[in-house]
C-alpha cells in the first residue's frame, strides 16, 4: 500500500501501526510486546518504526500526560496579533519558551478573527497561566497589537489518524 507521496508499507509495517496508534503498552519493554503482537522480533519492530519516522510516515513518538489527571486544569490559549513579517521569528521565540507546549502560525480570517500567532499554555489555575500570558507579552512588546486568551471549558479526544484494523486483500 502507498500513501500519497507513494510511500511503500507492507502488512508488517501496516500490523506495527494499527498495534501502536492507540498507544505504547505501558509495560518496561513496550516494543517487545508491540513484537509479540505483531509476530516480529523487538529490533525489526524498532527498526521499521524508525524508517517510518525518517520518511515521515509516522510523526513522532512521545508521551502525552493527562494534564488534568496531574492538577493543571486551566489550559489557555494565548492568541496573538503580531506583525506578519515576523510572525515566525516571533513565534520560534514564543515556542522556546518552558511553559508554552505548542506555538504555531494560523491565518487570519478578517473581519472575524485578527489573531495570527497561536501559543497553548497550562496552569494549575486561571493566574498561573496569566502570569505566565504576561511573560509572552513582555517578549512580543510593540510587536504585538491585541491578544486574548481562550479557555478550555471540556476536555475533547485528542486521537490522530487510525487505520482499520481489518486489512483487506489490497494491502
Amino acid at each position: 500500500m502507498n500513501d500519497v507521496r507513494g510511500i511503500a508499507l507492507d502488512a508488517a509495517d501496516r500490523r506495527i501501526v494499527v498495534a501502536t496508534q492507540a498507544g505504547l503498552p505501558l509495560t518496561p519493554e513496550p516494543y517487545h510486546a508491540v513484537a509479540r503482537a505483531v509476530g516480529l522480533a523487538p529490533e525489526e519492530v524498532m527498526r521499521r518504526l524508525q524508517r517510518m519516522l525518517d520518511l515521515g510516515v509516522i510523526r513522532r513518538i512521545g508521551a502525552v500526560p493527562n494534564h488534568y489527571a496531574l492538577g493543571v486544569r486551566a489550559n489557555g490559549m494565548s492568541v496573538w496579533d503580531v506583525d506578519d513579517a515576523r510572525v515566525n521569528e516571533l513565534g520560534a521565540r514564543v515556542g522556546a519558551l518552558s511553559f508554552v507546549s505548542h506555538c504555531y502560525h494560523r491565518p487570519r480570517v478578517p473581519p472575524h478573527w485578527r489573531y495570527n500567532l497561536f501559543a497553548m499554555v497550562h496552569g494549575r489555575e486561571r493566574g498561573e497561566v496569566e502570569v505566565k500570558v504576561a511573560e509572552i507579552a513582555d517578549l512580543l512588546g510593540v510587536a504585538c497589537r491585541a491578544q486574548d486568551v481562550l479557555y478550555s471549558t471540556r476536555i475533547l479526544k485528542k486521537t490522530g489518524l487510525r487505520i482499520k484494523t481489518v486489512l483487506s486483500a489490497e494491502c
